[in-house]
């Protein structure tokens, strides 16, 4: 049973998401030859006040 934890930015339509997790879904499938059922995906939104890269904040980011 593949868990998945994926950590976007917020602001993602949940349609968007809903793509995603399809897409994601089915290529987990393709590739470890498991049931779509046997797969669960965590989709966490974070702000770019709480998410950095290379030292710096996205929130700060121009």
């Amino acid at each position: 049973m593949p868990t998945i934890n994926v950590q976007i930015f917020a602001g993602r339509t949940h349609e968007q998401k809903r793509q995603f997790v399809e897409a994601v879904t089915r290529v987990t499938c393709e590739t470890l030859n498991c049931s779509a059922e046997s797969v669960d995906i965590i989709l966490t939104d974070v702000t770019k006040e709480n998410w950095a890269t290379g030292g710096t904040l996205w929130s700060d980011k121009k």
